[in-house]
């Protein structure tokens, strides 16, 4: 039960921030700038790691990503304070497939604001701004901005299983 009673106090802290903080570039797009997950530097690199819900897809060092179940291939619906919450995972250039990754299944998507995102068999690929560290996967299956958010298994479907109450496996 922890994870879900912890998640809207995590979740409200963090729209306050922003909205105190102003970020975005004053046209709702925050671009997914935020402390703890940085814009991209270079070509994003996706990689898969084992977990105790299955193998999933995590970027170069190895944070759980996610996708919106809102999200249609190749077009995001996550803007403004959903953005803030879940960052879109962003790159400069083609991202690169790591261990683990099918590279035909992974793209890329121009975002409104001009960012490139990252998208796994059309879908894209977010973080969860509760994972605080690699192996943590306390945005899977939770219902926010509208639909649920899932983490992505190497064939590029969503996985629905969902981790024990207050246990987050690792790697």
């Amino acid at each position: 039960m922890g994870r879900y009673v912890r998640t809207p106090f995590a979740l409200a802290g963090i729209v306050l921030l922003a909205l105190a903080t102003g970020c975005g570039d004053g046209d709702g797009d925050t671009g997914g700038q935020t402390e703890t997950v940085r814009p991209p530097t270079g070509a994003a690199e996706v990689a898969v790691r084992s977990t105790g819900i299955g193998d999933i897809v995590v970027d170069a060092e190895g944070r759980t990503l996610y996708l919106f179940a809102s999200d249609r291939p190749g077009e995001s619906t996550c803007y403004d304070a959903c953005a803030v919450a879940w960052p879109p995972l962003l790159t400069e250039g083609r991202p690169t497939a790591g261990e683990g990754v099918r590279s035909e299944l992974l793209g890329t998507m121009v975002r409104e604001g001009g960012e490139t995102a990252v998208t796994y068999d059309g879908q894209p690929l977010y973080y969860f701004q509760g994972d605080d560290e690699p192996g943590d996967l306390e945005g899977q299956a939770i219902d926010q901005f509208g639909a649920k958010w899932f983490v992505v298994a190497p064939d590029g479907d969503r996985i629905t299983k969902t981790p024990p109450d207050g246990d987050t496996p690792g790697y």
